[in-house]
């Protein structure tokens, strides 16, 4: 889906994947790399643009999103930034992807780069729950709140201010039942990459 009004998507890409040993989001994975998953929901989500935040390797991670981007024709709505603070953690790479944000903005998805089977049903509820004046959503599965999330326009003045580790769930939590929860088809809203055994695990679904 393209347009979308004031909303803009975040893909969080910039981690080491330590745990992993490394060069995690260049994975092989469905006959691409590990992000392409991410990407693909992010555009296909109801926004203006995709940014794409860089981190530990920013040359080779920033070239495999331009490939996919012109690939799928979607270049003309891709931004690329880069978090010098990366390190620091999550929050640095909001807090990075956050300043870029138009002025006009009324709700911004946050997708991690490790998540690569979102639904790309529950993208349009999560958006329209914003639209109808919720301060953020959700998507969730089985009871467990997931990914991808919508900070709506009120709320994004906090991304500016993350520190350390601290991601989307640090502006949700204090929202209680504002918070507005959209169940998705499948478990892919929770399913993330850690190890390499879960590239395996996740590719069967």
């Amino acid at each position: 889906m393209t347009g979308g009004g004031g909303f803009e998507a975040i893909v969080l890409a910039a981690g080491a994947g330590t745990r992993f040993g490394g060069g995690k989001l260049l994975a092989p994975y469905g006959g691409g790399v590990l992000l392409e998953g991410a990407l693909r929901a992010a555009f296909a989500a109801p926004v203006r643009g995709v940014t794409v935040v860089t981190g530990s390797d920013p040359s080779r991670v920033g070239a495999a999103v331009m490939a996919h981007a012109r690939q799928t024709g979607q270049y003309e709505r891709l931004q690329i930034v880069h978090a010098a603070d990366h390190a620091e953690g999550m929050g640095a790479s909001l807090r990075r992807a956050a300043q870029t944000l138009p002025a006009d903005t009324q709700g911004v998805f946050v997708f991690l780069g490790d998540m690569p089977r979102i639904p790309l049903a529950v993208l349009e509820p999560l958006a329209q729950a914003v639209r109808d004046g919720a301060p953020a959503a959700a998507a969730t599965f089985g009871g467990k709140r997931g990914h991808p999330a919508v900070i709506g326009a009120a709320l994004i003045p906090q991304l500016l201010t993350l520190q350390g580790d601290a991601g989307a769930r640090a502006v949700l939590q204090g929202l209680g039942d504002r918070l507005v929860l959209i169940e998705a088809p499948d478990d892919g809203v929770l399913f993330d990459v850690d190890k390499p055994a879960d590239l395996d695990v996740g590719a069967k679904k």
